[in-house]
């Protein structure tokens, strides 16, 4: 069947859909919707070589398979036609599938039933505990087009390559004071996050130095005056977005006498100069075994490991007000 023909075949299908909807046909499940589709797309292809198979893997991607052809169906009992769709990793896909369509049912509002092709209305993607696309049938704005490939050529790629394509897209909508949520690849994890978030204060000792090692390494605005506004804020967001870790005091990991202290017992000088010095080995070890990816994503470009201690007390030292970091701290490291 020629794709215009097909088109045709989901126009009527979504007409008689409508119709049904408006007078009185109440569909409340995704489930039921679905049913209905397939049955009714079934019987628009009698006599046509495209059948509806009835007995699909419950997994499988798009739920409808007609090859070439695939319809993908989502239902809503809200006044909306967006919604979250499948996996951007489409590992159930239906290989045989190359031109991939949404059927659409609204029950909210003046209820109506819609199609679109696939690429075409995907507009966004958001995570929850995997990357996921979100469908708009009523946007003319493709994340593909933002992107610059196309859904054909997107889903030709491997995780790898289709993941530097969302992490670029992600990145361009952060705001000020945003990070990244870390989206790992889940054969190359090194960040993977824990699916519960644990407290920075319950971690033991080793733990903790090692992650404030780390947050200082990457952000190290936390060298700036204490006058300054969210000095500590990407230390406390890495934690968080990296390795599932919530620190409700920021204080508690550079400038808390807990931390400035543990070298020295005595009181007074500058606390955060303190707590940096007292973790200098860890921030050393930290400096050669974080991802390269990692830099790119907080001080905006990779850094090879032999020049990342350099290159922290420079922008260091460019943030801090009141004392210099390179007098102070590295002293044994070459620049």
């Amino acid at each position: 069947m020629e794709k215009s023909c097909f088109e045709e075949v989901l126009s009527s299908v979504c007409d008689e859909l409508t119709s049904e909807l408006r007078t009185g046909v109440l569909v409340t499940k995704s489930s039921d919707f679905e049913s209905i589709v397939r049955n009714l797309l079934s019987k628009k292809l009698v006599g046509t070589d495209l059948s509806v198979d009835f007995d699909p893997h419950p997994h499988v991607f798009p739920d409808i398979c007609l090859p070439p052809y695939g319809v993908e169906v989502k239902f809503t009992v809200n006044d909306t036609w967006r919604s979250v769709a499948n996996s951007i990793f489409e590992t159930t896909r239906n290989q045989a599938v190359s031109d991939t369509y949404v059927i659409f049912g609204k029950q909210g509002g003046v209820p109506e039933v819609k199609w679109g092709e696939y690429g075409k209305i995907i507009v966004h993607v958001r995570t929850s505990h995997v990357p996921r696309f979100e469908v708009d049938l009523t946007s003319n704005n493709s994340l593909f087009e933002k992107m610059g490939i196309t859904y054909q050529c997107f889903s030709e790629l491997t995780i790898n390559e289709r993941m530097e394509h969302i992490r670029s897209y992600a990145r361009g909508r952060l705001k000020e004071g945003e990070r990244l949520w870390w989206i790992e690849q889940p054969d190359e994890s090194r960040y993977t996050l824990p699916l519960e978030v644990r407290l920075y204060m319950s971690l033991d000792q080793l733990q903790k130095r090692k992650l404030r090692a780390e947050a200082a390494l990457l952000c190290p605005t936390i060298v700036a005056s204490g006058r300054t506004r969210g000095k500590y804020d990407d230390a406390v967001l890495y934690l968080l977005t990296t390795h599932g870790v919530l620190c409700s005091q920021a204080r508690d990991l550079f400038s808390a006498g807990s931390v400035a202290l543990r070298g020295n017992e005595i009181r007074g000088g500058n606390y955060v100069q303190r707590a940096l010095l007292d973790i200098e080995e860890e921030m050393i070890e930290a400096a050669l075994y974080l991802d390269e990816d990692v830099y790119t994503e907080y001080w905006g470009s990779p850094v090879p490991p032999k020049d990342r201690i350099p290159a922290w007390l420079e922008r260091a030292d460019a943030l801090a007000s009141t004392w210099v970091p390179s007098d102070v701290l590295f002293k044994d490291v070459s620049r």
